[in-house]
């Protein structure tokens, strides 16, 4: 029994000492690397004959937040479009739920301007046979006047029930759908999305650099590859920063000029209005 308590002493005192020499070695078990939280590269500083700026991807004219009447309340009752719907100048988008009753209220005012006028007939009949004086046939007149009044008003009534589209674009964001008030973002959001804008933010000391035909080049994470344009106009207001960056060093109190650049592919764009970009014009002659 003594002997194989001394074996396995032995043997336990070479084990001992093979893992001091791996250790002395540098051989153990593999090294865990912390995960990388190095910040990604960030893009290329612009040229000296460039301005960097940042800016924001829109439509032509912007977004356009369609509205619905001037009411207290407009519930919508249908809606004919869709996210993503191509719309054309005065296309129906909605109809409001008092769209009935309006209707209701122009049948009724042109039963009432049929008999106005069927009286005044009646009347100017009756005058010119010097039967009926003419205070009478004044005032039937006056009676058409009010009805054609009347139907005027109903008809206006009932045409704003119906929303339509103030140009042709592409139905971006919906609102308000069946059975909801239309509230203060309106219906819904419509881009001329054909032709897609990177406006850049340019600081007011940087703008007298800028020019129309210059080129410029527009990245984002979002966007797989660069875009491209052309300024096409230059502001004529200086306002403060509305683009903000990252960093909380940033001057948030920054005065800029808008520059507008036409995008040369307005497809890649037309899905990320409002986009966030980093909008670098270069500077020399076009």
């Amino acid at each position: 029994m003594s002997l194989v308590k001394h074996f396995v002493a032995l043997v336990a005192a070479a084990s001992a000492v093979a893992a001091i020499g791996l250790a002395l070695a540098g051989v153990g078990p593999p090294r865990v690397e912390p995960p990388s939280t190095a910040p990604p590269a960030p893009h290329p500083a612009p040229p000296a004959h460039a301005v960097g700026a940042l800016g924001r991807l829109e439509p032509k004219d912007g977004v356009i937040r369609v509205a619905g009447p001037a009411r207290p309340s407009a519930v919508v009752a249908t809606v004919f479009v869709e996210e993503g719907d191509r719309v054309s100048e005065g296309e129906a988008l909605a109809v409001l739920d008092a769209h009935a009753a309006d209707a209701a209220l122009v049948a009724r005012a042109r039963a009432e301007l049929a008999n106005a006028r069927t009286a005044l007939a009646r009347v100017e009949r009756l005058f010119h046979e010097r039967v009926m004086a003419e205070a009478l046939r004044d005032d039937a007149r006056r009676r058409v006047a009010v009805a054609e009044a009347d139907l005027a008003l109903a008809r206006a009534t009932l045409a704003v029930d119906t929303v339509r589209a103030p140009a042709a674009g592409r139905v971006l964001l919906l609102h308000a759908r069946p059975g909801e008030r239309i509230g203060s973002d309106g219906l819904l959001d419509l881009g001329r999305t054909d032709a897609m804008y990177a406006v850049a933010e340019v600081y007011e000391t940087d703008v007298a650099a800028v020019r129309p035909g210059q080129r410029a080049t527009v990245r984002s994470p979002a966007l797989e590859e660069p875009l491209t344009g052309r300024v096409e106009r230059v502001g004529l207001e200086v306002r403060k920063q509305a683009v903000l960056a990252d960093d909380p060093s940033a001057d948030v109190d920054a005065r800029v000029v808008e520059v507008h650049v036409r995008l040369d592919d307005s497809e890649r764009a037309a899905a990320l209005s409002n986009l966030q970009v980093d909008i670098v014009i270069d500077t020399e002659a076009p």
